[in-house]
């Protein structure tokens, strides 16, 4: 069976870990390499077992214990051939690290991993759609300023979804934030809302994709209960029951020891 564990989630780092037959896959590597091991040994997870990690793009909260972790561990780094290329000319990866750009769709181990464009400031960012040996599917979908068709269609196609709820938009406008980066994360190259997030997984739980995991809070710009009672608000609009129809679960900002079974 397939499982995931969010071991970090949030503004201050990402990073999770897909587990099946035996074997896993990270995606993201967004705190120091210590932080992901002790993580990962936490949930008995055999980082022995790890041999790949899938980046979505450059930014640090994606990336900051990549370069130690991967050498550390002997990964080899996945990404779109702009990630690679900017992970490489930041200093974020050296030349020791091996990396494999990822075109469409990839065979690591026993998964398939696929490469959805994603709309986010970055230079080719993108989310992941991993299909497990034992053929189950999950999709992590994070920082994008809008939900794009294709990435739509890939969560519809999937048996467990991560998916961004990064701000209430009344406590970012009423925030602390410089406006520039205000407007930065409300544009379309920016972060999915609560709303905007809670709109569209409920249009795909009537379709029947009924498993969600909220990711990428906002520390500052939200609550856990605020994401939640969002989407739950949206669920129950639509005359869908929690648990029946659907489930619905929110990612820590660092795990408690939570594996998503799907």
């Amino acid at each position: 069976m397939a499982k995931i564990v969010p071991l970090f989630s949030g503004s201050k780092g990402n990073s999770y870990c897909i587990e099946c037959s035996g074997e896993g896959i990270l995606i993201d590597a967004g705190r120091s390499c210590k932080q992901i091991v002790t993580a990962l040994e936490d949930n008995d997870i055999d980082v022995k077992r790890i041999h790949s990690v899938f980046i979505t793009h450059e930014h640090s909260d994606h990336c900051s214990g990549l370069d130690v972790l991967a050498r550390k561990l002997g990964l080899t780094v996945y990404g779109s051939a702009g990630t690679i290329r900017a992970l490489r000319n930041s200093g974020k990866i050296t030349g020791r690290v091996k990396t494999q750009v990822i075109e469409t769709g990839e065979a690591a181990g026993g998964f398939f991993v696929e490469r959805t464009n994603t709309p986010h400031d970055a230079a080719e960012s993108c989310c992941y759609t991993v299909t497990a040996p034992d053929g189950r599917v999950c999709t992590v979908a994070t920082d994008m300023g809008y939900m794009t068709d294709d990435v739509r269609k890939k969560l519809g196609e999937s048996d467990f979804c991560v998916v961004e709820s990064n701000h209430d938009i009344n406590m970012l406008r009423c925030g602390p934030y410089p406006y520039v980066l205000k407007r930065r994360i409300l544009s379309d190259v920016g972060h999915l809302s609560n709303i905007s997030c809670a709109q569209e997984i409920a249009n795909l739980a009537q379709k029947g994709t009924v498993r969600f995991l909220l990711a990428h809070l906002s520390r500052e710009n939200n609550t856990p209960e605020l994401a939640y009672q969002t989407a739950m608000c949206e669920f129950l609009q639509m005359g869908m029951k929690p648990d029946k129809d659907f489930t619905l679960d929110v990612a820590p900002e660092v795990t408690m020891g939570k594996k998503f079974i799907y």
